[in-house]
Protein backbone atom coordinates (compact mmCIF):
# COMPACT_ATOMS: atom_id res chain seq x y z
CA UNK A 1 0.00 0.00 0.00
CA UNK A 2 2.89 2.36 0.73
CA UNK A 3 2.70 5.63 2.81
CA UNK A 4 -1.13 5.90 1.80
CA UNK A 5 -3.47 5.78 4.46
CA UNK A 6 -6.83 3.09 4.19
CA UNK A 7 -8.46 5.36 6.79
CA UNK A 8 -7.58 7.47 9.95
CA UNK A 9 -9.84 5.99 12.64
CA UNK A 10 -9.95 7.54 15.22
CA UNK A 11 -7.86 6.59 18.41
CA UNK A 12 -9.93 4.43 21.11
CA UNK A 13 -13.25 4.56 18.51
CA UNK A 14 -12.39 1.42 16.53
CA UNK A 15 -13.17 -0.61 19.14
CA UNK A 16 -13.63 -3.91 18.25
CA UNK A 17 -16.43 -4.70 19.96
CA UNK A 18 -20.32 -3.82 19.73
CA UNK A 19 -23.13 -2.69 21.93
CA UNK A 20 -24.18 -6.34 21.77
CA UNK A 21 -21.11 -8.52 20.55
CA UNK A 22 -23.47 -11.36 22.27
CA UNK A 23 -26.88 -10.56 20.28
CA UNK A 24 -28.78 -10.39 23.03
CA UNK A 25 -29.91 -6.94 23.80
CA UNK A 26 -27.83 -4.87 26.56
CA UNK A 27 -26.35 -7.33 28.94
CA UNK A 28 -25.50 -5.98 32.19
CA UNK A 29 -21.93 -4.66 31.49
CA UNK A 30 -22.75 -3.58 28.18
CA UNK A 31 -24.43 -0.53 28.10
CA UNK A 32 -22.30 1.63 25.48
CA UNK A 33 -23.03 1.99 21.43
CA UNK A 34 -19.30 0.86 20.08
CA UNK A 35 -19.46 -0.27 16.06
CA UNK A 36 -17.80 -3.03 14.45
CA UNK A 37 -15.29 -2.37 11.83
CA UNK A 38 -13.67 -4.36 9.24
CA UNK A 39 -10.09 -4.48 8.25
CA UNK A 40 -10.39 -1.65 5.92
CA UNK A 41 -12.23 0.15 8.41
CA UNK A 42 -15.35 0.53 7.14
CA UNK A 43 -18.35 -0.38 9.39
CA UNK A 44 -19.91 -3.65 8.66
CA UNK A 45 -23.06 -2.88 8.30
CA UNK A 46 -25.09 -6.18 8.14
CA UNK A 47 -23.13 -7.39 11.41
CA UNK A 48 -24.08 -4.83 13.78
CA UNK A 49 -27.75 -4.93 14.11
CA UNK A 50 -30.92 -4.36 11.93
CA UNK A 51 -30.64 -2.28 8.78
CA UNK A 52 -31.28 1.19 9.04
CA UNK A 53 -34.01 2.97 7.94
CA UNK A 54 -35.26 4.08 4.61
CA UNK A 55 -32.78 7.23 4.55
CA UNK A 56 -30.87 7.12 7.64
CA UNK A 57 -26.96 6.75 7.97
CA UNK A 58 -24.87 5.14 10.22
CA UNK A 59 -22.42 7.00 12.27
CA UNK A 60 -18.91 6.79 10.93
CA UNK A 61 -17.39 6.33 14.29
CA UNK A 62 -18.25 5.30 17.97
CA UNK A 63 -19.74 8.29 19.98
CA UNK A 64 -17.88 9.17 23.52
CA UNK A 65 -18.91 7.60 26.73
CA UNK A 66 -21.34 9.09 27.96
CA UNK A 67 -20.87 11.10 31.53
CA UNK A 68 -21.34 9.91 35.05
CA UNK A 69 -24.12 7.10 35.31
CA UNK A 70 -22.89 3.68 33.71
CA UNK A 71 -20.11 2.43 32.98
CA UNK A 72 -17.63 3.87 30.74
CA UNK A 73 -15.41 1.96 27.73
CA UNK A 74 -11.60 1.98 28.15
CA UNK A 75 -10.02 3.32 25.14
CA UNK A 76 -6.13 2.45 24.14
CA UNK A 77 -5.22 5.97 24.15
CA UNK A 78 -5.87 6.52 27.84
CA UNK A 79 -5.57 2.59 29.18
CA UNK A 80 -8.00 3.87 32.32
CA UNK A 81 -8.38 -0.33 32.24
CA UNK A 82 -6.74 -2.74 29.98
CA UNK A 83 -5.55 -6.46 30.54
CA UNK A 84 -5.17 -9.66 29.09
CA UNK A 85 -4.41 -12.87 30.47
CA UNK A 86 -1.06 -14.92 30.50
CA UNK A 87 -1.82 -18.03 28.97
CA UNK A 88 -4.37 -19.76 26.51
CA UNK A 89 -7.26 -21.77 27.61
CA UNK A 90 -7.52 -23.09 31.05
CA UNK A 91 -9.24 -26.60 32.59
CA UNK A 92 -11.07 -26.50 35.70
CA UNK A 93 -8.48 -27.07 38.51
CA UNK A 94 -6.16 -24.60 37.17
CA UNK A 95 -5.49 -20.56 37.20
CA UNK A 96 -5.55 -18.21 34.59
CA UNK A 97 -3.13 -15.32 35.24
CA UNK A 98 -4.44 -11.76 34.50
CA UNK A 99 -2.27 -8.45 34.06
CA UNK A 100 -4.00 -5.31 33.70
CA UNK A 101 -3.22 -1.87 33.67
CA UNK A 102 -5.13 0.97 35.52
CA UNK A 103 -4.85 4.43 34.60
CA UNK A 104 -5.12 6.81 36.98
CA UNK A 105 -4.16 3.86 39.59
CA UNK A 106 -6.92 2.90 41.59
CA UNK A 107 -9.19 -0.11 42.74
CA UNK A 108 -10.64 -2.03 40.33
CA UNK A 109 -12.69 -5.39 40.20
CA UNK A 110 -13.20 -8.45 37.61
CA UNK A 111 -16.79 -9.67 37.00
CA UNK A 112 -16.55 -13.10 35.40
CA UNK A 113 -19.55 -14.21 33.06
CA UNK A 114 -20.34 -17.43 30.92
CA UNK A 115 -21.41 -17.37 27.69
CA UNK A 116 -24.71 -19.16 27.32
CA UNK A 117 -28.62 -19.02 26.35
CA UNK A 118 -29.29 -18.54 30.43
CA UNK A 119 -32.96 -18.16 29.31
CA UNK A 120 -32.19 -15.54 26.37
CA UNK A 121 -29.84 -13.29 28.70
CA UNK A 122 -26.86 -14.59 26.27
CA UNK A 123 -24.97 -14.77 29.88
CA UNK A 124 -24.42 -15.55 33.27
CA UNK A 125 -22.61 -13.80 36.30
CA UNK A 126 -20.51 -16.81 37.21
CA UNK A 127 -18.04 -14.85 40.06
CA UNK A 128 -16.42 -11.25 41.22
CA UNK A 129 -12.71 -10.98 42.46
CA UNK A 130 -12.26 -8.56 45.53
CA UNK A 131 -11.49 -5.28 45.16
CA UNK A 132 -7.74 -5.12 43.35
CA UNK A 133 -5.12 -2.47 43.63
CA UNK A 134 -4.91 -1.09 40.18
CA UNK A 135 -1.22 0.09 38.74
CA UNK A 136 -0.17 1.82 35.54
CA UNK A 137 1.76 -0.77 34.28
CA UNK A 138 5.10 0.20 31.83
CA UNK A 139 4.03 1.20 27.78
CA UNK A 140 3.94 -2.07 25.84
CA UNK A 141 7.21 -2.81 23.79
CA UNK A 142 7.42 -2.89 20.27
CA UNK A 143 9.63 -4.81 18.37
CA UNK A 144 9.87 -4.70 14.23
CA UNK A 145 6.12 -3.72 14.42
CA UNK A 146 5.45 -6.55 16.83
CA UNK A 147 3.91 -5.11 19.96
CA UNK A 148 3.80 -6.80 23.44
CA UNK A 149 3.59 -6.28 27.28
CA UNK A 150 4.84 -9.70 28.65
CA UNK A 151 6.54 -7.15 30.78
CA UNK A 152 3.71 -6.10 32.60
CA UNK A 153 3.45 -7.30 36.64
CA UNK A 154 0.92 -10.07 37.64
CA UNK A 155 -2.57 -8.13 39.20
CA UNK A 156 -4.96 -10.86 39.91
CA UNK A 157 -4.97 -14.64 39.63
CA UNK A 158 -8.22 -16.72 38.61
CA UNK A 159 -8.14 -20.33 40.40
CA UNK A 160 -10.86 -22.42 38.53
CA UNK A 161 -12.86 -24.36 40.59
CA UNK A 162 -12.73 -27.89 39.58
CA UNK A 163 -16.78 -27.22 39.71
CA UNK A 164 -17.03 -24.87 36.64
CA UNK A 165 -18.39 -25.61 33.62
CA UNK A 166 -16.59 -25.78 30.80
CA UNK A 167 -16.98 -22.76 28.15
CA UNK A 168 -16.42 -19.54 26.82
CA UNK A 169 -15.98 -16.73 29.25
CA UNK A 170 -16.05 -12.99 29.45
CA UNK A 171 -13.91 -11.05 32.24
CA UNK A 172 -15.33 -7.64 32.97
CA UNK A 173 -12.61 -5.34 34.39
CA UNK A 174 -14.15 -2.05 35.96
CA UNK A 175 -12.79 0.74 37.80
CA UNK A 176 -14.02 2.26 40.91
CA UNK A 177 -14.59 5.72 38.63
CA UNK A 178 -16.73 3.69 36.27
CA UNK A 179 -14.45 2.70 33.18
CA UNK A 180 -14.52 -0.79 31.63
CA UNK A 181 -12.90 -3.60 29.52
CA UNK A 182 -12.99 -7.02 28.59
CA UNK A 183 -10.98 -10.16 28.77
CA UNK A 184 -12.34 -12.95 26.85
CA UNK A 185 -11.08 -16.54 27.46
CA UNK A 186 -11.99 -20.26 27.64
CA UNK A 187 -12.66 -23.00 30.53
CA UNK A 188 -11.76 -26.08 28.53
CA UNK A 189 -12.02 -29.20 28.11
CA UNK A 190 -9.57 -31.04 31.05
CA UNK A 191 -8.50 -34.19 29.01
CA UNK A 192 -6.01 -33.94 26.90
CA UNK A 193 -4.29 -35.87 23.82
CA UNK A 194 -3.04 -39.06 24.81
CA UNK A 195 -4.89 -39.49 27.72
CA UNK A 196 -6.30 -43.54 27.70
CA UNK A 197 -9.50 -45.00 29.14
CA UNK A 198 -11.86 -42.08 29.00
CA UNK A 199 -14.73 -41.99 27.48
CA UNK A 200 -16.19 -39.38 24.83
CA UNK A 201 -16.11 -36.28 26.79
CA UNK A 202 -18.77 -34.66 24.43
CA UNK A 203 -20.58 -35.31 21.41
CA UNK A 204 -19.71 -31.69 20.13
CA UNK A 205 -16.19 -29.49 20.50
CA UNK A 206 -16.41 -26.12 19.77
CA UNK A 207 -12.94 -24.99 18.70
CA UNK A 208 -12.77 -21.05 19.58
CA UNK A 209 -10.87 -18.88 16.49
CA UNK A 210 -8.22 -16.91 19.08
CA UNK A 211 -5.67 -17.29 16.49
CA UNK A 212 -7.41 -15.21 14.01
CA UNK A 213 -8.91 -12.71 16.92
CA UNK A 214 -5.21 -12.29 17.36
CA UNK A 215 -4.32 -11.91 14.02
CA UNK A 216 -6.98 -8.78 13.51
CA UNK A 217 -5.47 -7.00 16.77
CA UNK A 218 -4.87 -3.78 16.49
CA UNK A 219 -3.90 -2.73 19.90
CA UNK A 220 -2.89 -0.57 20.93
CA UNK A 221 -5.14 1.37 19.14
CA UNK A 222 -3.70 5.07 19.82
CA UNK A 223 -2.75 6.10 16.35
CA UNK A 224 1.24 5.36 17.06
CA UNK A 225 2.61 2.08 18.12
CA UNK A 226 -0.29 -0.48 17.16
CA UNK A 227 -0.15 -3.01 14.76
CA UNK A 228 -1.94 -6.44 13.35
CA UNK A 229 -1.42 -8.37 10.66
CA UNK A 230 -3.65 -6.25 8.46
CA UNK A 231 -2.64 -2.60 9.68
CA UNK A 232 0.35 -0.68 11.45
CA UNK A 233 0.36 3.09 12.16
CA UNK A 234 2.89 5.62 10.38
CA UNK A 235 4.70 8.62 12.00
CA UNK A 236 1.49 11.17 11.39
CA UNK A 237 -0.98 8.61 12.87
CA UNK A 238 -2.18 7.26 9.26
CA UNK A 239 -3.05 3.62 9.03
CA UNK A 240 -0.78 1.54 6.92
CA UNK A 241 -2.09 -1.41 5.02
CA UNK A 242 -1.03 -5.05 5.00
CA UNK A 243 2.79 -4.34 3.14
CA UNK A 244 3.11 -2.16 6.72
CA UNK A 245 2.03 -4.56 8.85
CA UNK A 246 3.37 -6.76 11.37
CA UNK A 247 4.58 -10.16 10.52
CA UNK A 248 4.60 -11.31 14.22
CA UNK A 249 1.94 -10.21 16.78
CA UNK A 250 1.97 -11.33 20.44
CA UNK A 251 -0.86 -12.78 22.07
CA UNK A 252 0.70 -11.09 25.56
CA UNK A 253 -1.35 -7.91 25.21
CA UNK A 254 -4.88 -6.77 25.13
CA UNK A 255 -7.55 -6.76 22.43
CA UNK A 256 -8.05 -3.13 20.91
CA UNK A 257 -10.67 -0.62 22.39
CA UNK A 258 -13.34 -2.54 24.38
CA UNK A 259 -10.99 -5.68 24.60
CA UNK A 260 -13.47 -7.76 22.90
CA UNK A 261 -11.99 -9.26 19.42
CA UNK A 262 -13.32 -8.91 15.89
CA UNK A 263 -15.58 -11.60 14.85
CA UNK A 264 -16.00 -12.87 18.54
CA UNK A 265 -19.84 -12.45 18.48
CA UNK A 266 -19.82 -15.29 15.74
CA UNK A 267 -19.06 -17.60 18.10
CA UNK A 268 -20.87 -16.10 20.69
CA UNK A 269 -24.22 -16.67 18.12
CA UNK A 270 -23.51 -20.07 17.78
CA UNK A 271 -22.70 -21.02 21.43
CA UNK A 272 -26.01 -19.25 22.78
CA UNK A 273 -27.66 -21.73 19.83
CA UNK A 274 -26.51 -24.93 20.92
CA UNK A 275 -26.73 -24.16 24.69
CA UNK A 276 -30.57 -23.45 24.39
CA UNK A 277 -31.22 -26.86 22.42
CA UNK A 278 -29.20 -29.20 24.56
CA UNK A 279 -26.36 -30.00 22.80
CA UNK A 280 -23.60 -31.75 24.49
CA UNK A 281 -20.32 -29.17 24.03
CA UNK A 282 -16.54 -29.29 24.94
CA UNK A 283 -14.65 -26.31 24.11
CA UNK A 284 -11.14 -25.29 23.24
CA UNK A 285 -9.09 -22.48 21.94
CA UNK A 286 -7.91 -23.26 18.41
CA UNK A 287 -3.89 -22.86 20.10
CA UNK A 288 -5.16 -26.27 21.81
CA UNK A 289 -6.32 -27.42 18.54
CA UNK A 290 -2.35 -26.70 17.01
CA UNK A 291 -0.76 -27.91 20.55
CA UNK A 292 -2.18 -31.04 20.52
CA UNK A 293 -4.20 -30.83 23.61
CA UNK A 294 -7.16 -32.38 21.36
CA UNK A 295 -7.92 -35.96 20.85
CA UNK A 296 -10.69 -35.75 18.10
CA UNK A 297 -11.73 -39.50 18.96
CA UNK A 298 -13.25 -38.25 22.07
CA UNK A 299 -15.60 -36.32 19.97
CA UNK A 300 -18.25 -36.89 17.47
CA UNK A 301 -17.57 -33.41 16.06
CA UNK A 302 -15.35 -30.28 15.69
CA UNK A 303 -17.20 -27.48 15.45
CA UNK A 304 -15.28 -24.23 13.75
CA UNK A 305 -17.89 -21.50 14.65
CA UNK A 306 -16.51 -18.25 13.85
CA UNK A 307 -14.49 -16.77 10.87
CA UNK A 308 -11.14 -18.79 11.29
CA UNK A 309 -8.96 -17.96 8.74
CA UNK A 310 -5.51 -18.59 10.40
CA UNK A 311 -3.80 -22.31 10.83
CA UNK A 312 -0.93 -23.82 11.64
CA UNK A 313 0.40 -27.33 9.98
CA UNK A 314 -0.49 -28.50 13.42
CA UNK A 315 -3.98 -27.15 13.63
CA UNK A 316 -4.52 -28.61 9.85
CA UNK A 317 -3.17 -31.93 10.43
CA UNK A 318 -5.14 -32.46 13.46
CA UNK A 319 -8.12 -31.52 11.47
CA UNK A 320 -7.48 -34.30 8.98
CA UNK A 321 -7.18 -37.24 11.28
CA UNK A 322 -9.71 -35.69 13.24
CA UNK A 323 -11.85 -36.93 10.03
CA UNK A 324 -9.91 -39.86 8.57
CA UNK A 325 -10.91 -41.54 12.10
CA UNK A 326 -14.63 -40.89 11.41
CA UNK A 327 -14.75 -37.50 13.37
CA UNK A 328 -16.76 -35.07 11.79
CA UNK A 329 -15.95 -31.05 10.89
CA UNK A 330 -18.31 -28.46 10.91
CA UNK A 331 -17.22 -25.04 9.54
CA UNK A 332 -19.60 -22.08 10.03
CA UNK A 333 -18.11 -19.51 8.40
CA UNK A 334 -16.01 -18.41 5.18
CA UNK A 335 -12.41 -17.99 4.68
CA UNK A 336 -11.15 -20.08 6.56
CA UNK A 337 -7.59 -22.48 6.55
CA UNK A 338 -6.72 -19.62 4.30
CA UNK A 339 -3.32 -18.46 5.88
CA UNK A 340 -0.73 -20.74 7.14
CA UNK A 341 0.86 -19.42 10.27
CA UNK A 342 3.90 -20.76 12.88
CA UNK A 343 3.78 -19.98 16.77
CA UNK A 344 6.27 -19.66 18.71
CA UNK A 345 7.23 -18.88 22.59
CA UNK A 346 7.00 -15.62 24.41
CA UNK A 347 10.48 -13.77 25.31
CA UNK A 348 10.22 -15.40 29.01
CA UNK A 349 10.12 -18.74 27.09
CA UNK A 350 6.33 -19.20 27.13
CA UNK A 351 5.08 -21.59 24.33
CA UNK A 352 2.47 -20.22 21.69
CA UNK A 353 2.54 -16.56 22.44
CA UNK A 354 3.71 -15.06 19.36
CA UNK A 355 1.92 -15.18 16.25
CA UNK A 356 3.74 -15.34 12.86
CA UNK A 357 2.46 -14.86 9.14
CA UNK A 358 4.80 -13.85 6.18
CA UNK A 359 2.16 -13.24 4.04
CA UNK A 360 3.83 -11.39 1.05
CA UNK A 361 6.88 -10.76 2.90
CA UNK A 362 10.09 -11.52 3.95
CA UNK A 363 11.63 -14.72 3.57
CA UNK A 364 9.98 -18.40 4.21
CA UNK A 365 8.04 -20.58 2.15
CA UNK A 366 4.47 -18.69 1.08
CA UNK A 367 1.73 -18.41 3.12
CA UNK A 368 -1.18 -19.00 1.64
CA UNK A 369 -2.36 -22.80 1.75
CA UNK A 370 -3.62 -22.65 -1.66
CA UNK A 371 0.18 -21.70 -2.69
CA UNK A 372 2.19 -24.76 -1.12
CA UNK A 373 0.03 -27.05 -2.67
CA UNK A 374 -2.56 -27.25 0.17
CA UNK A 375 -5.41 -25.88 -0.52
CA UNK A 376 -8.45 -25.40 1.79
CA UNK A 377 -11.05 -27.44 -0.47
CA UNK A 378 -8.86 -30.66 -0.02
CA UNK A 379 -10.09 -30.24 3.64
CA UNK A 380 -13.20 -28.60 3.43
CA UNK A 381 -14.81 -29.09 -0.18
CA UNK A 382 -14.70 -25.39 -0.78
CA UNK A 383 -12.77 -22.71 -0.44
CA UNK A 384 -12.12 -19.03 -0.28
CA UNK A 385 -13.75 -16.93 -3.13
CA UNK A 386 -14.21 -12.98 -2.12
CA UNK A 387 -15.48 -10.50 -0.23
CA UNK A 388 -19.15 -9.28 -0.81
CA UNK A 389 -19.53 -5.82 -0.35
CA UNK A 390 -23.43 -5.70 0.12
CA UNK A 391 -25.77 -8.64 1.56
CA UNK A 392 -27.51 -11.14 -1.00
CA UNK A 393 -29.72 -14.28 -0.40
CA UNK A 394 -28.38 -17.37 -0.26
CA UNK A 395 -30.11 -19.75 -2.64
CA UNK A 396 -31.10 -22.86 -1.93
CA UNK A 397 -29.72 -26.18 -3.99
CA UNK A 398 -30.84 -29.79 -3.88
CA UNK A 399 -33.92 -28.81 -1.68
CA UNK A 400 -34.19 -32.44 -1.50
CA UNK A 401 -31.46 -33.12 0.69
CA UNK A 402 -32.27 -34.35 4.85
CA UNK A 403 -29.83 -31.10 5.36
CA UNK A 404 -32.78 -29.12 4.01
CA UNK A 405 -35.60 -31.22 5.41
CA UNK A 406 -38.48 -29.57 7.69
CA UNK A 407 -36.72 -26.25 6.68
CA UNK A 408 -39.32 -25.36 4.44
CA UNK A 409 -37.18 -24.53 2.12
CA UNK A 410 -37.62 -25.47 -1.60
CA UNK A 411 -35.21 -25.47 -4.33
CA UNK A 412 -34.06 -22.06 -5.32
CA UNK A 413 -35.28 -20.33 -2.34
CA UNK A 414 -33.26 -17.41 -1.47
CA UNK A 415 -32.36 -16.77 2.09
CA UNK A 416 -32.33 -13.06 2.45
CA UNK A 417 -29.20 -11.59 3.78
CA UNK A 418 -27.07 -14.74 4.57
CA UNK A 419 -24.25 -14.48 1.80
CA UNK A 420 -22.80 -11.59 3.74
CA UNK A 421 -18.92 -10.32 4.56
CA UNK A 422 -17.18 -13.12 2.63
CA UNK A 423 -18.04 -16.12 0.83
CA UNK A 424 -16.28 -19.26 -0.35
CA UNK A 425 -17.41 -21.64 -3.36
CA UNK A 426 -16.19 -24.91 -5.27
CA UNK A 427 -12.97 -24.35 -7.36
CA UNK A 428 -13.66 -27.45 -10.30
CA UNK A 429 -9.70 -27.17 -11.00
CA UNK A 430 -8.52 -27.30 -7.67
CA UNK A 431 -8.67 -31.51 -6.16
CA UNK A 432 -11.56 -32.14 -3.94
CA UNK A 433 -11.32 -34.36 -0.62
CA UNK A 434 -11.28 -38.54 -0.97
CA UNK A 435 -14.95 -38.88 -0.36
CA UNK A 436 -17.65 -41.30 -0.73
CA UNK A 437 -20.52 -38.31 -1.24
CA UNK A 438 -20.48 -35.05 -1.83
CA UNK A 439 -22.70 -32.39 -2.41
CA UNK A 440 -23.31 -28.47 -2.98
CA UNK A 441 -26.34 -27.17 -1.32
CA UNK A 442 -26.50 -23.42 -2.32
CA UNK A 443 -25.35 -21.52 -5.53
CA UNK A 444 -25.76 -17.95 -4.42
CA UNK A 445 -24.70 -15.12 -7.11
CA UNK A 446 -23.62 -12.07 -6.00
CA UNK A 447 -21.59 -9.04 -7.08
CA UNK A 448 -18.15 -8.09 -5.86
CA UNK A 449 -16.50 -4.41 -4.87
CA UNK A 450 -16.15 -4.38 -9.17
CA UNK A 451 -19.60 -5.45 -10.04
CA UNK A 452 -18.72 -8.44 -11.64
CA UNK A 453 -21.25 -10.90 -10.58
CA UNK A 454 -19.62 -14.40 -8.63
CA UNK A 455 -21.35 -17.20 -6.71
CA UNK A 456 -20.95 -18.87 -3.13
CA UNK A 457 -21.53 -22.22 -2.39
CA UNK A 458 -22.35 -24.14 0.80
CA UNK A 459 -20.65 -28.09 0.79
CA UNK A 460 -21.17 -31.29 2.74
CA UNK A 461 -18.98 -34.53 1.75
CA UNK A 462 -18.85 -37.22 3.63
CA UNK A 463 -15.25 -38.92 3.92
CA UNK A 464 -13.94 -42.31 3.39
CA UNK A 465 -14.28 -42.95 7.18
CA UNK A 466 -17.64 -41.72 7.75
CA UNK A 467 -16.96 -38.19 8.77
CA UNK A 468 -19.40 -35.46 7.65
CA UNK A 469 -17.99 -32.56 6.47
CA UNK A 470 -19.82 -29.18 5.93
CA UNK A 471 -18.59 -26.07 5.11
CA UNK A 472 -21.39 -23.16 5.11
CA UNK A 473 -19.34 -20.90 2.54
CA UNK A 474 -20.42 -17.46 4.34
CA UNK A 475 -19.66 -15.38 7.63
CA UNK A 476 -23.54 -14.73 8.19
CA UNK A 477 -24.31 -18.62 9.18
CA UNK A 478 -23.92 -18.09 12.74
CA UNK A 479 -25.50 -14.82 13.64
CA UNK A 480 -28.61 -16.47 11.62
CA UNK A 481 -28.81 -19.06 14.39
CA UNK A 482 -29.25 -16.37 17.20
CA UNK A 483 -28.62 -12.94 16.58
CA UNK A 484 -31.39 -10.57 16.84
CA UNK A 485 -32.79 -9.07 13.43
CA UNK A 486 -30.58 -12.17 11.98
CA UNK A 487 -32.04 -15.03 12.91
CA UNK A 488 -33.56 -17.52 10.20
CA UNK A 489 -35.30 -20.54 11.23
CA UNK A 490 -34.73 -22.96 7.77
CA UNK A 491 -30.87 -22.13 8.72
CA UNK A 492 -31.54 -23.51 12.21
CA UNK A 493 -32.94 -26.18 10.82
CA UNK A 494 -30.94 -27.20 8.67
CA UNK A 495 -27.80 -26.68 11.28
CA UNK A 496 -29.69 -29.04 13.75
CA UNK A 497 -29.82 -31.47 10.97
CA UNK A 498 -26.73 -31.58 10.50
CA UNK A 499 -25.53 -31.83 13.82
CA UNK A 500 -28.37 -34.61 15.10
CA UNK A 501 -26.87 -36.58 12.19
CA UNK A 502 -23.26 -36.00 13.61
CA UNK A 503 -24.31 -36.74 17.46
CA UNK A 504 -26.71 -40.01 15.94
CA UNK A 505 -23.60 -41.01 13.32
CA UNK A 506 -25.89 -41.30 11.12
Amino acid sequence: MGPEPIRRWESGALAHAVTDPFGQGPLPWLRGAEHYFDDTGQVVPWYVDHAPAPGATRPARAPAPRPGGGPRTADDVHRQIKGFTSTGAAAPGEALDFHITVDPPQQFSVDIYRIGHYGGDGAAQITTSPRLAGIVQPPPLTADRTVSCHHWWLSWRLQIPAYWNIGAYVAVLTTVDGYRSHVPFTVRDSLVQGELGHAPSADLLVVLPDITWQAYNLYPEDGRTGASLYHAWDDHGRLLGESEAAVTVSFDRPYAGAGLPLHVGHAYDFIRWAERYGYDLAYADARDLHAGRIDPSRYRGLVFPGHDEYWSAAMRRTAELARENGTSLVFLSANTLYWQVELGPSPSGVPDRLLTCRKRRGPGKAALWREVDAPEQQLMGIQYAGRVPEPHPLIVRNADHWLWEATGAHEGDGIEGLVAGEADRYFPRTALPEHQDRILLAHSPYEDSEGTVRHQETSLYRAPSGALVFASGTFAWSPALDRPGHIDARVQRATANLLDRICKRD
